[in-house]
């Protein structure tokens, strides 16, 4: 039986291709996920991290949760893996960068990265058409904006 056919049994609608919206959404959601906990602050800082980010801050609740269930559909079936594989060849280089910025801040969002979550910022980064020298900026950069070094 193909995964398409699995998903559409399960009430999962399946694209044949993610559009670029469901890619970066997917990116995101996978950030979350990789460690295999989807913590409230995780969740919390999905939301605000796309809600005023086009298209996302046009669509309705509805919509919106119509999307993560798609996608968390995807992720049950396919696993994390899966989930960015089918999602970045629907993102331009552009989108590429934004979306592995956007990972990183995501598991900083609880404060603490687990080995989990550096290996996989560093498994996606490999993935992107990115330079790695770029990638490596981007991934150090957003951890030095989370680094609380005021703390004793």
């Amino acid at each position: 039986m193909s995964d398409a056919g699995t998903l559409a049994q399960m009430g999962c609608v399946v694209p044949a291709f993610m559009t670029d919206a469901e890619a970066f959404a997917a990116v995101a959601l996978a950030a979350v996920s990789c460690d295999g906990v989807l913590g409230r602050d995780e969740a919390h800082a999905l939301r605000r991290l796309l809600e005023f980010r086009h298209p996302y801050r046009e669509s309705s609740e509805a919509a919106m949760g119509e999307l993560f269930d798609q996608l968390l559909g995807l992720l049950r079936q396919e696993g994390v893996d899966g989930l960015i594989s089918k999602a970045l060849p629907a993102l331009s280089l552009l989108q590429q960068e934004s979306a592995l910025a956007v990972a990183a801040q995501l598991v900083h969002s609880d404060r603490e990265v687990s080995k989990e979550e550096a290996a996989f910022l560093e498994d996606l980064a490999c993935k992107l058409d990115l330079p790695s020298d770029r990638a490596r900026i981007v991934i150090q950069a957003i951890s030095a904006l989370n680094r609380d070094s005021l703390l004793s």
